[in-house]
């Protein structure tokens, strides 16, 4: 079942890919189960099992804000030779559908970042063919962020496969890390995680909210904001992002809804004392 949330004339929709347990020393730096004596009450059942295992989700925002249609993050993608989960496939179209967000209805999509869980499904196999999944949208890529890929000696297959035919198709948009989508929803730069990092910024009849993408990947990350994250390009720019951005999070004033939390997905930082702990919204 999707969630949902309403942010003053916007609405939020939240639809899981796949959702699954890991261990922590997969995904967050010098991980340290001891440490959270205190926070095991805001952490457990969750997001951390009993067994110190991670609990993630791989999901897609969708966003309604007045006549536009938006997707953030695409997710795994079918047909893609993806590791751990080789040839995945699920029903994530039609769940997206089921939610009123049908493919053909998108206007725009937008990457917070070009790893293969955030744009899998940019693209479709359609007769041993990468076509356009959204083929009435336009995509809206950082230059920063593609620049990074591109520049790699072994660039990912994610670019092959699910950025290059919608480049092939003109489907795209060259954006910068503070684009303005609509004039409630916008980019703003979250660096660290990737070079071209963004989160997706809601303000709507005096409400906000912050789709994170990978600036935080799990809660244990606002409870020990120190904690990097394996695949962090730059840990300690992605360290220093987050304790940059909880202050202006803190205290209720933004729903903060983490790309990779398992549900339920949305909530709010809270300070407590010189740290931060998190208030899960159910």
């Amino acid at each position: 079942m999707a969630q949902r949330w309403q942010v003053g004339d916007v609405e939020i929709t939240c639809v899981t890919e796949v959702a699954f347990d890991v261990p922590a020393s997969v995904l967050v730096r010098d991980f340290d189960g001891d440490a959270l004596t205190d926070e095991l009450s805001v952490l457990q059942p969750d997001y951390l099992t009993d067994s110190m295992l991670l609990r993630i989700a791989i999901q897609t925002f969708a966003i309604r804000s007045g006549e536009h249609r938006l997707l953030v993050d695409t997710c795994f993608g079918n047909d893609h030779q993806l590791p751990y989960f080789g040839d995945l496939r699920t029903d994530h179209l039609t769940s997206l559908a089921d939610a009123g967000f049908d493919r053909s209805t998108i206007d725009s999509v937008v990457c917070t970042h070009l790893h293969m869980d955030h744009v899998g499904w940019n693209t479709m196999l359609v007769d041993g063919a990468w076509v356009p999944t959204f083929p009435n949208a336009q995509y809206l890529f950082g230059s920063i962020e593609y620049d990074h890929w591109r520049k790699r000696e072994q660039f990912d297959a994610g670019l092959v496969e699910c950025i290059d035919p919608i480049l092939e198709a003109g489907l795209h948009r060259w954006v910068e890390t503070d684009h303005v989508i609509t004039p409630e929803v916008r980019l703003v730069p979250t660096p660290g995680h990737t070079p071209g990092h963004v989160s997706v910024r809601i303000d709507s009849g005096g409400e906000a909210a912050l789709i994170t993408g990978d600036m935080i990947h799990h809660p244990v990350q606002i409870v020990r904001h120190e904690w990097a994250s394996v695949p962090d390009f730059d840990p300690v720019e992605a360290v220093a992002t987050r304790a940059t951005n909880y202050p202006g999070l803190a205290d209720g004033r933004v729903l903060v809804l983490g790309t990779h939390f398992n549900e339920p997905t949305g909530g709010h930082i809270i300070r407590r004392g010189d740290r931060w702990t998190w208030a899960a919204q159910r």
